[in-house]
């Protein structure tokens, strides 16, 4: 991994922290009573399970077409090498 990677991984991950510090300290100061409270932070905690979910399912999907490429290619290269012999 190079630092520039290492960087976004930790401002991705420094963010990712700030965000939720922010959505819990808006929820407790949040005027209203404690049910109100609760149902905000379940739904919270919802959108970031969601969200990590989804960020994991985009990247899966990247890596297997990634795959299924460079399968496609070796099989053409192995067929090139072959007509030429």
């Amino acid at each position: 991994m190079n630092t520039q990677d290492k960087y976004w991984l930790n401002y991705a991950k420094f963010t990712f922290l700030l965000a939720v510090a922010a959505m819990i300290i808006s929820i407790i100061m949040l005027p209203g009573d404690l049910l109100v409270k609760g149902y905000y932070s379940i739904c919270s905690l919802f959108l970031i399970s969601a969200t990590i979910t989804l960020s994991k399912a985009v990247r899966d999907d990247s890596e297997s077409k990634k795959l299924l490429q460079r399968l496609e290619e070796a099989k053409t290269a192995k067929l090139l090498n072959e007509m030429e012999e």
